[in-house]
């Protein structure tokens, strides 16, 4: 059986035009895109998204930039979809990601760091679910 895994391009890469680059890097990685839909977030929906980072004190700046334009949802699938999707995007320091990954070529900083990878199986359902649903 196949893996999946969620990921958003955030709305740093979406502003600067990076949407088609990172899709493709996606693909041309083995990834066969399950769903996708561009959207919005919300602050609400956003803080809903990132409850579990509720007491760093990062969380407002998190939900401000992830309300602060579109952004691509997708459902990935490939084996092993949750580990190679996280060394495909690098480090969530584009400064420490590996060359060639999605971050190094496409991040700004920390804060805006082009996409989200789920970090485990269990995750990637709940992130899935959290922006599809009725897809079996």
């Amino acid at each position: 059986m196949t893996n999946i895994t969620f990921t958003m391009i955030k709305p740093d890469a979406f502003r600067n035009g990076f949407t088609g680059a990172i899709l493709d890097k996606i693909i041309k990685a083995g990834f066969r895109i399950v769903a996708m839909k561009l959207t919005f977030l919300s602050k609400d929906k956003a803080g809903e998204f990132y409850q579990v980072h509720r007491e760093r004190p990062f969380y407002g700046e998190l939900v401000d930039f992830m309300s602060s334009g579109p952004i691509v949802a997708a459902i990935l699938e490939k084996d092993n979809a949750v580990q190679d999707f996280r060394k495909l995007i690098g480090a969530t320091d584009p400064k420490k990601a590996d060359a060639g990954t999605i971050r190094k070529l496409y991040a700004e900083s920390v804060g805006n760091n082009a996409i989200h990878g789920s970090d485990s199986d269990e995750n990637a359902k709940i992130e899935s679910d959290f922006f599809f649903s009725n897809l079996e």
